[in-house]
């Protein structure tokens, strides 16, 4: 058996990872472009990947192909329908993360709500130096403690949220699914999550269903204080949206870790909403 791994390089060199046994062969590349994609797994049993995409038209011409291995939570980036029509095993890391994740979401907000970016970009060009008073309060900062935080994703990234959110003292809050007709025990209906909420935090994959559920409409019925952290999926926001809602202040901020093209070109629209400093964009 016969095993390639598309894109070693997605990890830091500090991550190590055994070479599994038992195979004939295990290749790794550090990257894989999509014309890469087809050749590099001709012949080969088993494909480890992390973001690169594997769609059906390239894995029609690889019969070889049994099991795919996701180096990650999300499975976006794979084709599961044709998967599941051919007999190809897919398995993703159901608990990548867990940590790192919900402290990176925590890392943004705090950011946000402190208005750090601001402070830091005002201290350095001497702002604080030419104060008249002991502090310097340009800009508002405001506590997590007894605020509406809603959550989308309730599994092991979204939970754990919930537990560090609750050590900050706020209130936490799942909501339902956009369009859903029937509100499940645990959770509140999507509008009303929507309008409660002092921050929004996002742990759901991607779906053709939930693709730009928060749009211009969604938006609208949210409070002008409001901040979303989105460490899930890029496409979960309408970007071109987020952008207005930003520009035209209708809420407060957000951080995102995530976009629809990654990486991105410079010319891309979070890039350019990054010079705001209630905007923090991180690069996955």
């Amino acid at each position: 058996m016969k095993a390639v791994f598309l894109d070693r390089g997605s990890f830091p060199t500090s991550i190590q990872f055994n070479t599994p046994t038992g195979l004939s062969e295990f290749r790794e590349y550090q990257t894989t472009k999509c014309e890469q994609t087809l050749e590099r797994l001709q012949g080969f049993d088993v494909v480890l990947v992390n973001k690169v995409q594997l769609r059906a038209d390239v894995l029609a011409q690889c019969p070889s192909i049994k099991l795919i291995l996701v180096t990650a939570t999300g499975t976006n980036n794979i084709d599961l329908e044709y998967c599941q029509a051919n007999q190809i095993d897919v398995k993703n890391v159901s608990g990548y993360s867990i940590n790192s994740v919900p402290e990176h979401t925590f890392s943004l907000l705090l950011a946000l709500k402190r208005n750090l970016i601001a402070y830091s970009q005002a201290t350095e060009k001497g702002d604080w130096s030419k104060s008249e008073h002991f502090c310097f309060h340009d800009y508002p900062i405001s506590d997590l403690a007894g605020s509406n935080l809603v959550i989308f994703g309730k599994g092991a990234l979204g939970n754990q949220v919930a537990v560090i959110a609750k050590a900050f003292g706020m209130r936490t809050y799942f909501s339902e699914r956009k369009g859903a007709t029937n509100v499940r025990d645990g959770y509140i209906a999507f509008d009303e999550a929507l309008a409660l909420a002092d921050v929004i935090s996002f742990h759901c994959p991607l779906t053709d269903d939930n693709k730009h559920m928060i749009d211009a409409s969604a938006f609208s019925k949210m409070k002008a204080n409001c901040v979303l952290i989105n460490t899930g999926r890029g496409g979960l926001v309408d970007e071109v949206a987020l952008s207005d809602a930003i520009m035209n202040k209708q809420i407060a901020g957000a951080g995102f870790d995530v976009a629809t093209v990654e990486p991105m070109p410079n010319t891309h629209l979070l890039q350019t909403l990054s010079k705001q400093a209630n905007f923090i964009l991180t690069p996955h």
